[in-house]
């Protein structure tokens, strides 16, 4: 006599670790996307502004008009804008990438020696170089001047290039000794040591070659600051040697100022700082989480 096997597939339990697909068009995802885009479009209303009212004629500019489209496209503004910054554009460059280079390669030698090569009161130090970060600029600036006036310093590029490079070192030593501490394997340089290396041939050879995603956050964040400054440029330049901030309030704090004209320098003015997050923005999140967690 046989006997027929139960039906299992008719009494097997559901599967509980299946997961119930999430509409798209759910209400919470609806109302997330919604204030996204509201936030976006508040935070592009002004550089839309910014971009129609830059290529407006005088005529066109106002309160009541300054939503709607020019009637006449015209690069005058512009072409006006450039005359006047053009000078100072290209001295603004010769200030931020020595700035953004040697701020970040003496920052790299900091961090790895505060890092990996330990030595008595090396805390101390590190201290100390941090203590320059949380000193509020606008309380230094008359000593400043007196400073570099007493070292006799030219006033211009030459002197913004020193004194940014000397207060652009705590925050590179910080980014760079937390990336050292959290990425760097100390087997590396204990091979380097076996093979006769010394600190500087260490630091050239093994170091540099994996610090790029430290290298491109600190080049990023000293171009920005170096070219974005004006409080170091209105105390130690003026309009005839100054960066690209000082020629930019001149144009638009004159008695008469030509809005057209001031929009566009703006929009040349923030143009290479743009372009460097544009270029070198998707490393620049993760050198920062290079050194933020240590693995």
């Amino acid at each position: 006599m046989t006997t027929l096997a139960p039906d299992v597939t008719r009494h097997a339990p559901p599967l509980l670790n299946k997961k119930k697909s999430r509409s798209p068009f759910s209400a919470g995802n609806i109302a997330r996307h919604v204030l996204l885009i509201f936030f976006v479009l508040i935070v592009l209303m002004p550089l839309y502004v910014l971009i129609v009212t830059s290529f407006k004629s005088g005529r066109e500019i106002g309160v009541n008009g300054q939503w709607t489209l020019p009637e006449t496209w015209t690069l005058a503004s512009w072409q006006k804008a450039w005359t006047a910054l053009g000078p100072s554009f290209l001295r603004t460059f010769q200030l931020a990438i020595p700035v953004a280079l040697i701020s970040s390669f003496v920052g790299a030698a900091n961090g790895f020696v505060l890092s990996r090569w330990r030595f008595p009161g090396a805390d101390v130090v590190f201290t100390l170089i941090l203590f320059g970060m949380f000193i509020p600029y606008q309380a230094v600036m008359i000593p400043l001047r007196e400073v570099v006036q007493f070292i006799g310093l030219p006033s211009g590029i030459p002197t913004l290039t020193f004194v940014h490079v000397i207060y652009g070192i705590p925050i590179c030593t910080l980014i760079f000794r937390n990336y050292y501490a959290t990425t760097v394997p100390v087997e590396l340089i204990e091979a380097g040591r076996v093979d006769g290396a010394g600190l500087l041939r260490t630091f050239r050879s093994l170091i540099l070659p994996i610090s790029v995603p430290g290298f491109v956050v600190t080049i990023i964040w000293q171009f920005t600051s170096s070219w974005n400054d004006y409080l170091f440029a209105i105390f130690l330049s003026n309009t005839r040697n100054g960066p690209i901030t000082i020629a930019l309030n001149a144009l638009a704090g004159a008695q008469s100022p030509d809005y057209a004209a001031s929009m566009a320098g703006a929009l040349i003015t923030s143009l290479p700082t743009l372009l460097v997050y544009v270029l070198l923005g998707r490393w620049f999140i993760g050198g920062l989480m290079a050194g933020a967690v240590k693995s």
